[in-house]
């Protein structure tokens, strides 16, 4: 197996006291390319061509070509795996994804037409979880290597009564329970939004790692920024990993470290391929031309904001959301599931609109060609309830890497 090694290329920076912003603004070479030589991944001939005129040298002077031994695989189940955001830097951190749970037609469309070779489970997960499934899945129990997934937040009926397992049931997280209690897989990974852990006054959350611990895992937690890994976007998830009690002497699991660059809109936008996008109408058009980037309503005429906020000029607090444009040089806000919602707008930095799907996918590190289905609104609540990728690929590696340690 061949492998690439950029790391002459680092050396070489650091002896002409050049950064890796400068390099990539003097080449004109986009921030996914650096993103992928920063991972030792392959880029084009013609980017390293441009790096070389920058710098004077060769490719041999910054790039090393190597074999290794084929690495192991492993195994991997997603529930509540809306477009794939998730289930695809799974992938790209070497997982083989054995199957995926979507109640969402659309979202179940989207991972087939990208991934055909998935085994993509178009059913409510109620109808799944209640199968014998080490039989559903041809597995035994124990052999499966990764859990991955994140159900949607709800309150829990019992919770505080410590019925174990029976304490989720009616919630969605039951199943994702039911899967773990049933597979035994020797490794989990269970995201969310960072509001659970103090939904319900944390009792919510507290149930949660309550069954994590009853079904046999010792857990570990984090919030994570995506900023810090590769994401033009602030968007902080809630990371829960486990370990199967028997494996915690053998498995040792740390989460990723941040990046040195976080990228910003200008990194992403720029060179982003047309696609289809809801306007803003024509009323709201005209008083976006007013707001400068970076700015929002207190950055035009009072009369104009107040007659546009109606009664929201009358609430508390900053209210930063409304008439918010963004700049070139900031990440993006969390990408939201509609384009244009008044109090949290998120109006393109160049033009008076709303971002388009594909720009949205851009700010989710989606790859230009990861294609979705179904109606425009549905495409805008794919993406902006994904998974940022690159987040989920810097998390998946690290398990990887705990995995290996069994090997």
């Amino acid at each position: 197996m061949v492998a690439v090694s950029y790391n002459n290329l680092w050396k070489l920076l650091i002896d002409k006291g050049m950064n890796k912003t400068e390099l990539k603004e003097a080449s004109g070479i986009s921030f996914n390319v650096m993103a992928r030589m920063g991972k030792n991944e392959t880029v084009s001939l013609e980017s390293l061509e441009k790096i070389c005129m920058v710098l004077n040298c060769n490719i041999g002077d910054i790039m090393d070509i190597t074999t290794k031994k084929e690495a192991r695989t492993f195994s991997t189940i997603e529930l509540f795996a809306g477009a794939g955001g998730l289930a695809l830097g799974v992938e790209k951190a070497g997982f083989n994804t054995l199957g995926l749970v979507e109640v969402d037609k659309d979202a179940s469309d989207t991972l087939r037409r990208n991934r055909p070779e998935w085994r993509v489970i178009n059913d409510d997960i109620a109808n799944i979880s209640c199968l014998d499934l080490q039989d559903y899945f041809g597995l035994k129990k124990g052999e499966l290597d990764l859990l991955s997934g994140g159900a949607p937040c709800q309150s829990f009926s019992y919770a505080g009564k410590r019925l174990g397992l029976e304490d989720a049931r009616g919630t969605l997280f039951y199943h994702y329970a039911k899967f773990l209690e049933q597979l035994q897989p020797k490794m989990f990974l269970f995201e969310n939004v960072r509001g659970l852990l103090t939904h319900d006054k944390g009792r919510t959350y507290k149930t949660i790692t309550d069954i994590f611990e009853s079904t046999g895992y010792t857990i570990q937690k984090k919030v994570l920024n995506a900023w810090d890994y590769g994401v033009a976007q602030k968007r902080e998830r809630l990371i829960t990993i486990g370990i199967r009690n028997d494996l915690t002497d053998k498995i040792s699991f740390s989460f990723p470290t941040p990046h040195e660059y976080k990228p910003v809109l200008r990194d992403v936008l720029l060179d982003c391929p047309k696609s289809e996008g809801t306007p803003y109408s024509e009323y709201k058009r005209k008083i976006f031309e007013l707001v400068p980037p970076g700015g929002y309503w207190r950055d035009i005429p009072e009369d104009i904001a107040k007659e546009y906020m109606k009664s929201c000029w009358y609430m508390e607090g900053g209210r930063t959301g409304i008439l918010r444009r963004l700049s070139l040089d900031e990440p993006s806000l969390t990408v939201l599931t509609s384009p244009s919602q008044k109090q949290t707008d998120r109006c393109h930095p160049l033009e008076p609109r709303p971002f388009t799907i594909r720009e949205n996918a851009r700010c989710q590190s989606f790859p230009d060609e990861w294609q979705f289905c179904g109606s425009i609104g549905s495409q805008y609540k794919q993406v902006g309830n994904a998974v940022p990728v690159n987040l989920a690929m810097d998390i998946a590696k690290q398990i990887r890497i705990a995995l290996e340690g069994l090997s």
